[in-house]
């Protein structure tokens, strides 16, 4: 049980896939409240003020990416789309909408787990620890502008600072080419390549095994998140 009490609402028409979730997240300790309809979820967004969403898409009364972002509207709670559409322009659409995360049907239980302790580490960060990271051995303070891993501090260039930087900021949370490309370079029009190449140099330097890295990992055809 790990979900110290957290509220998580499950947003899915599907009483079904409610139920399943609703046993998975009491497993772990999470608190769940559902809604079958956007306007339900809307309602609880507004009433329950959870911790994180889990909604599908596919809901009858309001478009799932109109949705996000009526939710966001609400406040800044983390999103994490679970939908059967998976293909990489729909994964794309839901982050680029305001989602965190985005799991496709069907998926496992733990894999389902770890993205939502990953979106919930999110939220904490947004909530005043975003200057700061630290994971095993890898530490980021972006007041100080101090990179470490284990003791030893690690020299970046301006571009693979800047896309660290990022990272830090909405860590847990996947970032689309778009978004790094429009934050570090100013020009989403620039090529991805150039993306690529940068996060390949800055894996060097901050990851002990670049080839299976551990805190920078790659959503393939999307982008990037910082674990």
């Amino acid at each position: 049980m790990t979900g110290d009490g957290a509220v998580i609402l499950i947003v899915d028409d599907e009483p079904p896939i409610r139920r399943l979730l609703r046993t998975t997240l009491g497993a772990h300790d999470y608190r769940a409240i559902e809604a079958a309809t956007g306007g339900e979820a809307l309602s609880a967004m507004r009433h329950h003020r959870p911790d994180l969403v889990l909604l599908d898409l596919g809901l009858p009364d309001i478009d799932g990416l109109e949705l996000i972002g009526r939710m966001r509207g609400i406040g800044p709670v983390p999103i994490v789309v679970l939908s059967s559409r998976g293909d990489e322009a729909a994964k794309v659409k839901a982050l680029d909408s305001g989602a965190d995360d985005y799991v496709t049907k069907p998926f496992g239980a733990e894999e389902l787990m770890a993205r939502i302790r990953a979106a919930l580490r999110h939220r904490l960060q947004q909530q005043g620890a975003e200057r700061s990271f630290a994971s095993d051995d890898l530490s980021v303070d972006l007041v100080r502008r101090l990179v470490k891993r284990g003791a030893e501090d690690v020299k970046l260039s301006p571009k693979e600072y800047d896309i660290l930087e990022q990272l830090v900021i909405h860590a847990g949370k996947v970032l689309t080419h778009k978004h790094l490309l429009r934050e570090v370079w100013r020009d989403e029009s620039v090529d991805p390549q150039y993306l690529r190449v940068y996060v390949r140099q800055l894996r060097q330097k901050i990851e002990a095994d670049p080839s299976t890295p551990r805190h920078v990992l790659t959503e393939p055809g999307i982008g990037y998140r910082l674990v």
